[in-house]
This record gives structure tokens, C-alpha cells and sequence, in this order.
């Protein structure tokens, strides 16, 4: 069984599923537990363009509430008048498009191919948009230097819980009488 198998029980209690596909675990918490996957840009043949993503439940509680206290316009306003953002802004999108398409396979039909290489962090098609404050977090933490992400991260403060939720997720689940795997 690969390592990010192994987590498949605490990533269905963190995302509420299975994640699809081949995905990878990228970035674990102190505690040992994913806070970010690395997505194939294809899913059972679906585009998939989300090539980072966040499961862990703090961050993931944390970065909605800067979303609901407006930090995405606030992000927007700030690539609009600040050129030195703007520029590491579209130089990490570059850099995740091309992370992408390195993942696709070479016989993906043209208009497919185009598809998944056309949009940035994300998918993100409008290059000075900002989709969701979870996808910037989780590209910075998964190594791309997002300056969004950045920032989300300074917001957010602690990059990661100080109880171990997910373990206590685990064993409230155990003591239900669900199966655990790991």
C-alpha cells in the first residue's frame, strides 16, 4: 500500500469522500496528518485542473473565515495596483501550469490537453482572478511560491491545529464502531 493510501481513512473524515485518482500526499501537519494532496490533473479520464489540494480542517475552517471577511477582493485590489504581487502572482501560476502539464499524458487529445495547461493555480482561467483562498494555500504549501498562499498562511497564524483534530476525529469514529484502516 502507498504512504498516501495509508491515509485514505483520515482524508474520508477531512474532505467528507475518497479522494480519486493518484493522488499524493504532500505536506503532512506535526501530528502526521495530511494538510495538502497533489492531485493528477486527469480523474477517471475528467479534467482535473486542481492540482493542490487543502483537507486539512483547521486550515480548511480557518481560510473560510478570511474568505467571509472579504480577503479574496482585498487580494484582487492588491494585484491590481501592486506590480511586484501581480508579477509573483502570474509567475506562480506559470509555474503550476507547467507542473501540470509535465503530469499529462502524451497521447491526451489536443483540445484536452490545452484545457488542463490553460488555466493557472486552480484551473484559474482569468490570470488576475482569485478563485478560492484554499486553492492559493495549498499551492504555496505545496510548493509553489504563491505569494497568496503566503499571505493566507500569515493570516491564518497556526499552519496547524494544537489538538491533533484529525486523530480525535479517529477516534471518536473508532469508539461509533466504524472501521478504521490505519
Amino acid at each position: 500500500m502507498s504512504l498516501s493510501r495509508r491515509f485514505e481513512p483520515v482524508l474520508r473524515l477531512q474532505l467528507g469522500k475518497t479522494p480519486k485518482g493518484n493522488y499524493k500526499v504532500v505536506k503532512l501537519c506535526r501530528h502526521g496528518f495530511p494538510q495538502v494532496l497533489e492531485n493528477p490533473p486527469l480523474v477517471d479520464g475528467k479534467p482535473f485542473p486542481t492540482l493542490f489540494w487543502l483537507s486539512c480542517p483547521h486550515l480548511v475552517r480557518e481560510v473560510s473565515k478570511l474568505e467571509e471577511k472579504g480577503w479574496i477582493r482585498r487580494f484582487e485590489e492588491r494585484l491590481r495596483r501592486d506590480a511586484r504581487f501581480r508579477g509573483r502572482y502570474l509567475k506562480a501560476h506559470a509555474l503550476e501550469r507547467s507542473l501540470r502539464k509535465a503530469l499529462l499524458p502524451p497521447e491526451l487529445p489536443y483540445r484536452l490537453k490545452l484545457k488542463l495547461i490553460k488555466g493557472g493555480i486552480g484551473g484559474i482561467e482569468s490570470p488576475l482572478g482569485v478563485k478560492c483562498l484554499h486553492l492559493h494555500l495549498a499551492s504555496s504549501m505545496g510548493g509553489i511560491p504563491d505569494p497568496i498562499g503566503k499571505e493566507v498562511l500569515k493570516l491564518v497564524g497556526a499552519p496547524e491545529c494544537s489538538n491533533a483534530l484529525c486523530g480525535k476525529l479517529l477516534r471518536e469514529k473508532d469508539r461509533k464502531g466504524e472501521k478504521k484502516n490505519f
